[in-house]
């Protein structure tokens, strides 16, 4: 058989993913915050793209997409806000009748900066070791080397690093490296620098105002027989009596595990809700959020120039790709508000016993039960509930929230986020001093006719970060 070149015409369909495709998916993916980054930065790139305001009437060239639902016509149609005309006559009004004889001193603010400018400071810990490190007596070589030693704590304030290789890593002696880490232990909060949670709990016990004996022998000599828990071989190995022996280890109990979490460096995370469910009545509204998301046209300048003769090829097709990336990024916008509202009313429809009843009522629900109540594909019904919340009657929730798995109740089936909260309810009203079983969690969910295996019920108290009973037994 001989090899040769040949042409050959076939005719085939492929998916292409052209930029604009890939625009509209990211989009679709986007939270409430991401979308309004990802508008505020094709604002800057689009000449083509600006700014529309409420009471400006839109254009069939600068709207092309009139199709949106009912419930978004409001917000992006033409009309009027009502509330700041009203605002603007009150204002008018005051100016005129209130204020008119009263001239404020004049003061030049041109040197100070914009209060967008200004940051806010927060204290963390390393700012605040480092604080006492300046008022400390520690200076030379020895406040570099403590400097090295803040500068390795982890969040809870342990030493992230050995002795040996801070050693090797400044040239010093490990023996002055130790004498340096004494000293930086002795900052606040107590038991700050330990490199072990016994050694933490010893600096703690030894800066009580009342040094307890016995809890400092239970820490150096028996620390291992304290974390078994058995208090009579905890007794006999410190030589001290039963009540002795429990009350010290009552209160090493109340000394912090993870002292460096007092002033914790993680930032508080806000949610913005992409969309809200209010209950009027017996019925249910659902409003998107448009907080912030500003209402955009196409540049009537590019409009014009788009139809002038005038123009060059070159400047042409500049002027087209730039108004048809516009027209699809507004497109891709009201599409993503269409898919994301039309997803929350099948949730709504699917989950309407647990917006009227509780936890206790969601259903078992999967991708594939909305994707064909809304006729569209699962991945586009994950794109849309992932990372995105949802304000309800009920408390704020992700929409991925209302999706899980069913596990047997009864004849019917039960979410596995119900059979959570009922194990926490267990827990919750446990004794202490004899803790509830994951054996016995599955025999009082059967009693209310949940079917679970007591490796599913270890998995679902690990989810909720409960440990397991012989942890969480108090021994006094």
């Amino acid at each position: 058989m001989v090899l040769q070149i040949k042409q050959q015409l076939r005719q085939v369909q492929q998916l292409v993913m052209t930029p604009q495709l890939q625009q509209a998916i990211k989009l679709l993916q986007y939270n409430h915050l991401e979308m309004l980054e990802a508008v505020e930065q094709e604002l800057k790139e689009n000449p083509a793209l600006e700014l529309s305001t409420y009471d400006e009437p839109f254009t069939d060239q600068e709207s092309p997409t009139r199709d949106d639902l009912k419930s978004l016509e409001d917000s992006t149609t033409e009309s009027s806000n009502p509330a700041a005309e009203a605002l603007a006559s009150d204002w008018d009004n005051y100016l005129e009748n209130f204020g008119g004889d009263y001239s404020p001193p004049s003061r030049d603010y041109s040197d100070r900066p914009s209060f967008e400018n200004l940051v806010s400071y927060k204290n963390n810990l390393f700012r605040y070791l480092v604080e006492q490190l300046r008022l400390s007596r520690i200076d030379g070589e020895d406040r570099r080397i403590a400097l090295e030693i803040i500068g390795n704590l982890n969040d809870d304030g342990y030493l992230d690093i050995s002795l040996q290789d801070l050693a090797v890593n400044l040239d010093f002696p490990i023996g002055r490296i130790e004498g340096v880490l004494q000293k930086v232990q002795d900052f606040e909060p107590v038991g700050i620098g330990a490199r072990d949670l016994r050694e933490c709990l010893v600096i703690q016990a030894r800066a009580l105002e009342q040094p307890n004996e016995v809890v400092i022998r239970i820490l150096e000599e028996a620390f291992d027989i304290l974390k078994s828990g058995k208090i009579e071989h905890l007794a006999r190995r410190i030589k001290a009596s039963i009540n002795d022996t429990q009350s010290a280890v009552h209160l090493i109990s109340k000394l912090n595990t993870k002292p460096g979490r007092i002033l914790g460096a993680s930032d508080t995370v806000y949610v913005a809700p992409d969309i809200f469910i209010f209950k009027a009545g017996n019925d249910y509204s659902i409003i998107l959020n448009d907080d912030g998301l500003p209402l955009l046209k196409i540049n009537s300048i590019f409009q014009k120039a788009l139809h002038n003769g005038s123009s060059s090829s070159s400047t042409k097709d500049y002027l087209q790709e730039k108004v048809r990336n516009a027209i699809w990024l507004i497109k891709s916008i009201h599409q993503r508000q269409r898919t994301i509202y039309k997803t929350t009313q099948s949730i709504l429809k699917f989950q309407r016993e647990f917006f009227d009843k509780g936890i206790d009522y969601l259903r078992p629900l999967v991708l594939k039960d909305v994707a064909d109540d809304i006729e569209m594909h699962e991945s586009t019904v994950s794109r849309v509930t992932s990372n995105k919340y949802v304000h309800t009657p009920r408390g704020i929730f992700e929409l991925k929230f209302f999706f899980n798995s069913g596990i047997k109740h009864g004849a019917d089936e039960i979410a596995s986020e119900s059979v959570k909260n009922h194990i926490l309810r267990i827990l919750r009203s446990e004794d202490l001093k004899k803790p509830v079983s994951d054996k016995q969690i599955v025999e009082e969910l059967a009693k209310s006719d949940i079917t679970i295996a007591r490796r599913t019920v270890a998995k679902y108290r690990e989810m909720l970060g409960i440990p397991p009973s012989s942890k969480r037994k108090k021994k006094f």
